[in-house]
């Protein structure tokens, strides 16, 4: 057992030891389950195993136990990360043989409290429908199930009772990265009816490679000094789709991504005609303010503030190693015009922050338990 609690084992031993696991955890007296773990007055800790071989019950030692299927991806690696700070989580690892042993998978997955999902799509499909212990939480980071009747979108300041719907459900889809930011800067603006969820609204959004995944870290890690690149041409770029639905936006966004020669880091930049909206910059400032002044992880920053500027430049990086999304208004003398930006770390409440977010919410821990603001 390593000092963060990770446990390695054989294929054969941790499909046994998995399954007695699960057996132990789905008879349990369902309130144990939702019991904080962490007691400092306990005693030094014993493994499961070690639990097991000594005849201790196993609800006395119990941590939350958390499962990445996909934990060598970029994602997969930054969760791991906040979690190993964690002593309320103990990290369930299988041995790289036994990745593609799908009992293996099954048994483990199925004695977590919380599986995160960090695969592509097709992936996250399958690997969702081996979990069938109605104990087990699933947080999905791909796409595939954002927009299922059957799967909460885990974005907890979308609206009221967002939290709730985490807390109750056990199949979370975490939003994608540029879709968290353009849906927490216009989702306000629509429900407040400045913009009218019939306005077609033109989107670009500037994003670190890493949002790329490892093949993309490689290709624009190697000291070649490339220019910003837009893709996604086509205008069907995949969070179009979740965009439109948790904006309550009735007409498709002209929505162009940018990668740029950073790491991290990540801005959607929205442009509004003002006069044809028939408001000010002031209007949407406040309906902003108003709207998330209990939000501990939405920054609504000054109106047009210089000081926020470096040179009369934006940091696309200013909110990197934060799980905050920043929100900014800009407007010309003549408040015709206003330029909207909203900034987040693509890695943190982007992905893998907001992870953790969705996980502390469902667990009824504290929601800023290992996140950064």
């Amino acid at each position: 057992l390593s000092p963060l609690g990770h446990r390695t084992v054989n294929c054969r031993l941790q499909y046994q030891l998995s399954s007695l696991l699960q057996h132990f955890c789905c008879s349990m007296n369902p309130s144990a389950l939702d019991q904080n773990p962490r007691d400092s007055s306990s005693s030094t800790r014993l493994s499961p195993l070690e639990a097991l071989q000594s005849g201790e019950n196993l609800p006395e030692l119990k941590r939350y136990k958390v499962y990445v299927d996909g934990q060598e991806g970029t994602t997969g690696l930054r969760i791991h990360d906040y979690l190993s700070q964690r002593t309320d989580v103990e990290i369930i690892r299988i041995d790289s043989e036994c990745r593609r042993d799908v009992n293996a998978r099954r048994a483990t997955m199925n004695m977590a409290d919380i599986v995160f999902l960090c695969l592509p799509d097709h992936a996250a499909i399958e690997a969702s429908k081996l979990v069938d212990n109605p104990s087990t939480c699933i947080i999905d980071a791909s796409t595939a199930h954002r927009l299922s009747p059957d799967w909460v979108y885990g974005l907890p300041e979308l609206s009221a009772g967002q939290r709730a719907a985490m807390t109750s459900s056990k199949r979370i889809a975490n939003p994608g990265c540029h879709a968290t930011a353009f849906i927490l800067l216009m989702r306000p603006l629509v429900d407040a009816n400045i913009v009218k969820s019939s306005t077609r609204i033109s989107a670009n959004s500037i994003t670190g490679y890493s949002g790329g995944g490892k093949t993309m870290i490689a290709r624009w890690s190697d000291g070649t000094n490339r220019a910003p690149r837009p893709y996604a041409l086509g205008l069907d770029h995949k969070h179009i789709p979740e965009m439109m639905r948790f904006t309550g936006l009735t007409v498709k966004p002209i929505f162009l991504p940018i990668v740029g020669n950073f790491h991290s880091g990540l801005a959607v930049i929205v442009s509004l005609d003002l006069y044809q909206l028939k408001t000010t910059a002031s209007d949407i400032h406040r309906a902003l303010e108003v709207r998330y002044a209990d939000e501990q992880f939405v920054r609504v920053m000054p109106m047009s503030n210089p000081p926020l500027m470096e040179n009369g430049q934006f940091d696309i990086q200013g909110a990197v190693g934060t799980n905050c999304i920043d929100l900014f208004v800009f407007a010309d003398d003549d408040d015709e015009q206003a330029i909207l930006v909203a900034r987040i770390d693509n890695l943190g409440k982007g992905a893998c922050g907001a992870a953790i977010q969705a996980m502390n919410i469902h667990l009824g821990c504290d929601e800023r338990e290992g996140l950064l603001d």
